[in-house]
């Protein structure tokens, strides 16, 4: 009797670490890929990239010239889905109440219109170009909220293509580069004052390296507006998602059409963080950390996404949903701009 409770002990404790052993060569070609990344941003003119889009590039070119093979896969996937969603609850660590209050109810209103109205407003025009369902609102939900991050988030919903997912991120980080470069020079052009300017960036450019380096570009004033205002716009990721995922089951996108709406407890963790963080602020330090800790395991994803992606397959989707991209900046940055201008 004895001899039968000890052999399940054993089985029990041996379970775990064969599934870590079996993670580990793809979780070490993650950790690779993502180091690789952090070490091309101190190459000059790829600073202004983010980790996450060099770690997905990184990962296509390894899978489209030396390929993946069987026993990496366990902890591709794992990277994918697990670490994805841990980042993206530490996610909420950035983000308190009391930022979200100090954007003021006028620019809270634009940006939640923003967030709305892209969204929305991508799908529909994806309609219209005939554009897959499921790529269409991972390009929404990367444009209308925080760029590539988003789009891994969405698809945790919408459970689209790798190729997909890929090619809404390469979306997302070319119009949002050219946005970063393009604002400053609008907003001097327009002779916007550093908080509207500030506000805009934040409430229309993709993602938060390139609103950072676009509203501190005018000034320290449009700096600190651009980023509070950015990351309100991030927390708007909570009931976008959740609206994806109903909207996932009722109008046939992805694997749960006509199935009970998926779930994302992910989400319920990132506005626990914020709240966390509202009540008990955290040591700057800390915080620091947190936020390094929750890049890198974002760019862990990503690279494992960019090693399930085909470049045959990516050249399929053709020039449409890179038009739609197009047209989505487009939309966020005459939306915004145009209600800063009337309120």
């Amino acid at each position: 009797m004895s001899e039968t409770h000890d052999d399940l002990q054993s089985a029990a404790l041996e379970a775990p670490l064969q599934g870590l052993q079996q993670m580990m060569p793809g979780l070490l070609l993650c950790c690779a890929l993502t180091g690789g990344a952090y070490a091309l941003r101190l190459v000059p003119g790829l600073n202004t990239f983010s980790p996450m889009i060099l770690a997905i590039i990184g990962g296509m070119i390894v899978n489209n010239t030396i390929g993946v093979g069987p026993a990496l896969r366990p902890g591709i996937v794992f990277s994918m889905r697990r670490l994805l969603r841990a980042a993206i609850v530490l996610l909420g660590l950035q983000l308190t109440l009391t930022q979200v209050s100090e954007v003021g109810l006028g620019a809270l209103a634009i940006i939640a219109s923003a967030v709305a109205a892209t969204f929305l407003a991508t799908v529909q025009m994806g309609r219209w170009l005939g554009v897959d369902g499921r790529l269409a609102q991972l390009i929404a939900a990367g444009t209308s909220i925080c760029g590539a991050s988003a789009v891994a988030a969405a698809d945790s919903v919408v459970e689209a293509d790798d190729e997909d997912v890929a090619y809404a991120v390469a979306c997302v980080t070319v119009f949002g580069s050219i946005s970063m470069f393009a604002y400053p020079w609008i907003g001097h052009l327009l002779s916007m004052d550093p908080r509207s300017f500030g506000l805009w960036a934040g409430s229309s450019i993709h993602e938060v390296a390139q609103v950072v380096a676009a509203a501190f570009a005018y000034g320290p004033d449009g700096g600190t507006t651009g980023t509070i205002a950015k990351l309100t716009r991030v927390m708007m990721l909570a009931p976008v998602v959740f609206a994806m995922a109903g909207l996932a089951a009722r109008k046939g996108v992805g694997r749960h059409a006509g199935v009970r709406p998926p779930l994302p407890i992910f989400v319920f963790g990132f506005l626990g963080m914020v709240l966390l963080n509202s009540a008990i602020p955290l040591p700057p330090a800390i915080k620091a950390d947190l936020a390094l800790l929750s890049t890198v395991l974002l760019t862990m994803a990503l690279a494992a996404m960019g090693l399930e992606t085909n470049f045959g397959k990516l050249t399929q989707r053709g020039l449409r949903p890179a038009l739609l991209g197009a047209l989505a900046s487009l939309f966020i940055a005459t939306w915004t701009l145009g209600l800063i201008k009337l309120l």
